[in-house]
């Protein structure tokens, strides 16, 4: 039981990362319609900046560790701040009415040029960061043998805030409510003097705040983040996005944490080596079994 319950606890965490860019991803998504493949290279690259960063306010400007920590969280931000406008501007805006097999054209060569300019930039060389808050806490007391460390404890309390917040933002607030018209027939969103092509830059400028988010939380927890990982990651993130509908973010992300938790279970109890097929096949047969949802519209 104790086993068990570790795993659980294990598999919060890393479904909690899940969690986050699935939320990213729907966010944009839910209003487009359209499948872009460069969230996982854009995790990657927010993981692989962040340690990098790092690297460069310890060794180059003599920061202290958690002054260090912050000026990369703040530089990688900002990159990826810099990444949605650029992708608002020159892939969303002239692709609105092309056909729908154009965005996975677009979407894949950006990645492809955010995985050359990551390498490029490391000189293909790994980087890690040094363990960070990494005692252990007693999740169920200390008489229970379940433990996660004192960075996965404040890594899934911090994506239950930020979730928290934005789905607040989209429930309650009038820029959700714009948002929620645009999703359900942004022609009618148009005619009532909504304008569509800002709501798409601001909603990619808030889901790559949340992808940036994402790699920052990841590197810290394995140390590295490679590009490989973050294809897992997107492959993973777009089928339970396919499977649970692209409406609603908060959907997608209780989808994903679980999805996340039984990768985990999955590792603990069976092969490792076949972890990632068994998770494909359990989406691919939900995919199957599912009635497709309504796609949305650009």
């Amino acid at each position: 039981m104790g086993y068990f319950l570790q795993l659980l606890a294990s598999g919060l965490h890393v479904g909690a990362l899940f969690a986050l860019l699935a939320y990213a991803y729907v966010l944009v998504h839910g209003l487009t319609g359209r499948t872009d493949l460069s969230y996982g290279a854009v995790f990657a690259f927010s993981g692989q900046s962040f340690i990098l960063a790092t690297g460069f306010g310890w060794s180059v400007l003599w920061l202290t560790l958690p002054v260090a920590l912050s000026f990369a969280a703040l530089v990688t931000l900002a990159a990826c701040m810099l990444l949605a406008v650029v992708v608002a501007r020159y892939i969303y805006q002239p692709l609105a009415q092309a056909p729908r097999t154009s965005m996975l054209v677009a979407s894949l060569g950006f990645a492809l040029f955010l995985v050359e300019l990551s390498r490029l930039s490391a000189e293909s060389r790994d980087y890690w960061l040094p363990p960070i808050l990494s005692s252990p806490v007693h999740v169920l007391g200390p008489t229970v043998p379940v433990t996660l460390t004192q960075l996965q404890a404040i890594e899934i309390a911090a994506v239950a805030i930020i979730i928290g917040l934005y789905q607040f933002a989209l429930e309650k607030t009038a820029a959700g409510r714009i948002w929620r018209s645009v999703s359900d027939d942004p022609l009618a969103a148009a005619f009532c003097g909504i304008d569509c092509a800002f709501v798409r830059t601001a909603s990619l400028l808030a889901s790559y705040a949340l992808v940036a988010l994402t790699g920052f939380l990841a590197a810290l927890h394995y140390g590295s983040i490679n590009f490989s990982t973050g294809l897992i990651f997107s492959l993973k993130i777009l089928f339970v996005t396919v499977v649970g509908g692209f409406r609603s973010p908060l959907h997608a992300a209780f989808g994903a944490m679980a999805v996340g938790m039984i990768d985990v279970f999955w590792k603990g109890y069976f092969s490792l080596l076949w972890s990632d097929a068994a998770v494909f096949v359990l989406l691919v047969f939900l995919l199957v079994v599912r009635k497709p949802p309504e796609p949305a519209r650009m």
